[in-house]
């Protein structure tokens, strides 16, 4: 009996269809649970995919290539080197660099430098008593030459290791205070930018189309009035960074002058606009301050009366200021669109399945289940689901 009523319930099984039932329940919370989470869904969609990731366009990455060209002259009275007027060719190290460009605004001279022998710079590894605690040939690498194996008076109570160098050796120990070219913030910098979406084919530079020869001569880039000049005073990029500009000047640093290219290529080009940011990218935690700043040495070598080789060692302090493009552009494509939408819908199918659940599991009135699966009869009536149970698998 037991095996007659199982095949007769896989044939069952197996020649049935199921179609959806629109089954209208006068509930407030189910409702209202419904068109919550339709909107939640809904908003979703429009807020976040739409309108913050616009996810309906198709996307590219910028590709750009940046030039620089600094202005200023500054003039100096130093006791080194006396009055001197410095102008962009001996400021900006090197002339030419790659999305980056150096300005120097202090220096340590040590002039006169010639290849001889002089007393070490003392420290623990250079500080002796006697010709014993020196090695000849030997070369210290925190050292600044090769010793001669003689230990010689540096000063009236130290003596050190004699040392083959350039002589007399640098002394950094001691940093010009103010910045010897700290009036380099009123330098100015123009910034060349193209950029371009290889996807869109499309190219643009940030001299934008208003801006003529005239205009590019007299402006300066100011947030409020000039927000599209390409051409930048140094003490307002570093102002901007949220630094002192005399104080970076001693020691050198780093700052980023960001460009920022996003653009929605579904409107005019002409509201494709570059966006200038800035900000200080070395490390000036107080707490961590070790090898603080940014500075190089070069030496500018020339022969002296006797004809002997010598040469001025400059040990620099300088900004280096960084150029980043960034941006992504977007435009409209049907691909993008119809996957989204779809997803849009595939989402919007879960309300239900969610609504159901919470009607079969959480609602007291729980009589709804026998109406949600239905089997009509042979008349087209509808039977419930528990009737159609008794009478397929009760006793024949």
């Amino acid at each position: 009996m037991g095996s007659k009523c199982s095949c007769c319930a896989c044939h069952l099984c197996l020649f049935e269809y199921q179609t959806p039932v629109m089954l209208v329940i006068r509930s407030k919370r189910l409702g209202f649970l419904f068109r919550l989470i339709e909107l939640l869904i809904i908003a979703y969609v429009v807020v976040y995919v739409c309108w913050y990731q616009r996810a309906y366009q198709d996307q590219d990455s910028v590709i750009s290539s940046v030039s620089t060209k600094v202005k200023g002259n500054i003039l100096t009275n130093s006791s080194v080197e006396g009055v001197h007027v410095w102008d962009v060719s001996e400021y900006v190290i090197p002339p030419q660099g790659e999305n980056s460009f150096f300005v120097l605004t202090n220096m340590i001279v040590t002039p006169g430098q010639t290849q001889s022998s002089c007393p070490e710079i003392p420290s623990e590894f250079t500080n002796c008593k006697s010709d014993s605690d020196c090695k000849e040939g030997f070369n210290e690498i925190r050292g600044n030459g090769v010793q001669t194996g003689r230990c010689v008076q540096y000063s009236d109570t130290i003596k050190t290791c004699e040392v083959m160098s350039w002589c007399p050796l640098e002394n950094d120990t001691i940093i010009p205070k103010p910045a010897l070219l700290s009036a380099a913030e009123d330098f100015t910098v123009l910034i060349k930018n193209n950029i371009q979406y290889p996807k869109f084919s499309f190219r643009k530079r940030n001299i934008l189309h208003h801006i003529n020869s005239t205009y590019l001569k007299n402006c300066t880039f100011n947030r409020k009035t000039d927000p599209h000049c390409p051409i930048f005073r140094l003490g307002d990029i570093v102002t901007e960074a949220g630094e002192d500009f005399s104080v970076i000047a001693l020691k050198g640093g780093i700052i980023g002058i960001f460009i920022d290219w996003s653009c929605n290529l579904d409107f005019s080009e002409h509201f494709c606009i570059p966006k200038y940011s800035f900000s200080r990218l070395d490390n000036k935690n107080p707490e961590n301050n070790v090898a603080p700043g940014n500075n190089f040495r070069y030496a500018k070598y020339y022969k002296n009366n006797e004809s002997i080789e010598t040469r001025t060692l400059i040990k620099g302090f300088g900004i280096r200021f960084d150029v980043m493009v960034f941006g992504k552009a977007g435009k409209f494509h049907i691909v993008p669109t119809i996957v989204n939408l779809g997803a849009t819908l595939a989402f919007l199918s879960l309300v239900t399945a969610v609504c159901d659940w919470f009607m079969l599991t959480c609602m007291k009135d729980r009589d709804y289940a026998k109406h949600k699966f239905i089997h009509p009869d042979k008349k087209g009536d509808g039977v419930p689901l528990s009737s159609m149970e008794s009478t397929s698998y009760g006793t024949p």
